[in-house]
This record gives C-alpha cells, structure tokens and sequence, in this order.
C-alpha cells in the first residue's frame, strides 16, 4: 500500500472513529434525558393531556381518560418519557452532525448551512406548537360533538377515551407536523444543489396542492380538521419556499 493510499485509509477510519464516537455520546446524552423525563413523566404527561381537559372542562362534562390493560399506564409513561427525551435531544444531535461535518467545509458552506440548522428545529417547535394549541382543541371538540345524550328508550353515548390512544394521537401528529414543517427547508437545499429551481416548482404547483392533501389524510386521522389543518399550513409553506428558492437563485446569480 503506498503512502498516499495509507493517508486516505488513516483519515477514513479516523473519521468513521468521529463518526461513532459522536453518535454514542448521543445515545448516552438520549438515554440520559429519557431517564429524567421518565421521572418527570407524570408532568409530562398532564401537559399532553391539557387539551383535552381544556375541552371536557369548557363543555361542563364528566369526562375520564382510561386504561384496559395492566401494564398499559406503564408502557404509556415509557413512551411519553422517550418522546419528551427524543424533542429534547434533537439538537444535540443535529450539533454533533454540524461539528462532524463542518472542519470539512468552507467557510461560504458554513454560511451557507447554518441557517438551515437553526430554522429545522424552530420549524419542528412551530409544527408542534400548531397541533398543541390549535389543531387538537379544535379536533377534541369536534369528536365530542357527536355525544348523544340519553332519551326515553334509548341510551347516552359518551367518549371514554383510551389514554394510550389519546397520547399516541397527540404524539404522532406532534411528530408529523412537526415533520411536514421541514418542506421549506428541503426544497432550499434542493435548490441551492440544483436540483429543483423557482420555476419548477410554480409550474407544479397544482400536483402539490394534491400531494399534500394525500399526505394530510395519510397523516392524521379521518377528520377534516386535522387534515385541513395540516394541508394549509404545509401549502402556506410551500408558497414560501417558492419566494425563498427565488431568493437563492438571485444571490447566486450576484454572487456569479
């Protein structure tokens, strides 16, 4: 094996080494926070439940969340505690994955992706934010809606909501909007490694606009509103990237 060939395989492996040794101290710094917030979990998992409080309390009903199975509240904590874990520690890992690549890049690169690190996690809050505050209120008084009460020869129905359900909802629409909010943030780097540009994506946007409603009902659950309220905000989003793909072809273009 010559030198040169002897340099690459060293930096190679050193570099894999990086690699692991970053993504372990993740593991550890995730295994970490899972244990804290599994502590905490019962406050975690009151903040989960809030809307739908908020909901059963403004309506003046006698509601209660409910488990069927023995180890279902145990196996309910376990998953609330990994998910408050997981949107915790995501930056730590999006920063091990900077510090990986950046000695790599130049400086105009740094530049360059910098912003994007900081607008995935704030898109990600904002998705979050939207569901918590918005879409599940509204959602939680729509599936309400449709209680009966009791009538001469008939029978009350009411919700006894399941708590593994309500939270695995909660949670997988928390993560999906959350997901979804990344649109403008991937198209800009597809436009900055030109593969898409300004151009291509207004002359498709009638394919989006239902892709993105398929993604909606796909996502969330049978109702409109939970569908419409992510399907918006994703079309807002996308008119967004648009401005913001245009933007980058004309600082390209002057940079040219």
């Amino acid at each position: 094996m010559s030198e040169n060939q002897k340099d690459v395989h060293g930096s190679f492996v050193g570099h894999l080494t990086e690699l692991r040794a970053r993504i372990i101290k993740s593991f550890i710094f995730l295994i970490v926070i899972f244990v804290i917030c599994y502590i905490f979990s019962e406050h975690i998992y009151r903040f989960l439940v809030q809307p739908y409080s908020d909901a059963v309390f403004d309506n003046n009903l006698d509601r209660r969340l409910i488990f069927t199975a023995l180890h279902e509240a145990f196996l309910t904590y376990l998953k609330v505690a990994f998910f408050a874990a997981f949107f915790i520690s995501s930056p730590i890992f999006l920063t091990q994955i900077w510090k990986f690549i950046a000695p790599g890049l130049y400086k105009n690169e740094k530049q360059a992706l910098l912003p994007y690190l900081i607008a995935t996690p704030l898109l990600f809050i904002l998705g979050g934010c939207l569901v918590y505050y918005l879409i599940m209120p509204l959602a939680i008084k729509f599936f309400l809606s449709f209680e009966t009460v009791a009538q001469p020869g008939t029978i009350a129905i009411q919700l006894e909501a399941k708590v593994n359900e309500y939270l695995s909802l909660i949670m997988r629409l928390i993560i999906a909007f959350g997901l979804s909010f990344q649109l403008p943030v991937i198209l800009s780097l597809l436009a900055r490694i030109g593969v898409i540009n300004s151009e291509y994506l207004r002359t498709r946007r009638k394919y989006v606009v239902v892709i993105i409603f398929a993604v909606a009902a796909v996502l969330t659950p049978p109702d409109p509103i939970t569908q419409i309220g992510l399907a918006m905000p994703l079309l807002l989003l996308y008119e967004l990237s648009i401005f913001t793909v245009k933007f980058i072809e004309k600082k390209e273009e002057e940079d040219a």
